[in-house]
């Protein structure tokens, strides 16, 4: 009777054993996948600005600059889902030296360039109209989904490749991933600050003002092997 009682005590606990063994053999590893590409789309972030004593006329002349900048822009046959308005503000101001009141009319507007070539033109075009704001410049590239699924494999790999290198100097073998995970990546270039912008472009002329270089593309993943 006591060795029945013996087995079925050893039968209970034995799939919990288990379960710790299994848990205890996995290796947790970190890839990364990185891919190299030359961007082929920039989008402007810019801004109207005016300000001035009276909110009405402040407001007036922003929006007589805002159609003219709209006007050209579909004049160089920039679509409309092109030119978004991001924001629209009109703020009362106060300086304190002089103790006196202003009002400071904006409106933000995002302009995506599907033609990487066009910016010089597009910006002249854009100050003579009376742009008077670059918030920043930001290249893009219209493939972004497959460089990404590029970068993810690469990235998975390399995890893979990692495991291999920690468990073989100790005689051991890895088995299928148990687990994936995708941790943030960075798929875009950062929104370069062009607070000379202006200057640059009217100091230039027509001389190119920016150089696209690469756009990195980087995905990370945490994957979890068997160990064998």
């Amino acid at each position: 009777m006591k060795k029945i009682l013996f087995l079925l005590t050893i039968l209970a606990i034995t799939p919990g054993f288990a379960q710790q063994i299994s848990e205890r053999s996995k290796v947790n590893v970190t890839g990364e996948g990185i891919v190299k590409v030359e961007p082929d789309e920039v989008l402007i972030k810019s801004r109207i600005e005016h300000e001035g004593p009276s909110a009405a006329s402040v407001k007036q002349k922003n929006d007589e600059v805002v159609d003219m900048v709209i006007k050209y822009l579909k004049s160089q046959n920039i679509e409309e889902k092109d030119i978004q308005t991001d924001y629209v503000n009109l703020n009362k101001r106060y300086d304190y030296n002089e103790k006196t009141y202003s009002y400071v009319a904006n409106q933000a507007i995002s302009i995506s360039l599907h033609e990487i070539k066009d910016y010089e033109k597009i910006m002249k075009g854009l100050l003579e109209n009376g742009l008077n704001r670059i918030d920043g410049i930001q290249f893009k590239s219209s493939e972004m989904e497959k460089y990404e699924k590029e970068a993810r494999k690469k990235a998975v790999l390399d995890a893979k490749n990692t495991a291999v290198e920690l468990a073989s100097p100790l005689g051991q073998e890895i088995g299928k991933a148990v687990s994936i995970s995708e941790m943030e990546y960075n798929s875009v270039q950062p929104l370069y600050r062009m607070e000379e912008a202006v200057e640059m472009s009217q100091a230039k002329g027509g001389q190119q003002t920016i150089a696209p270089g690469e756009m990195e593309i980087k995905i990370r993943v945490n994957v979890s092997f068997e160990l064998k």
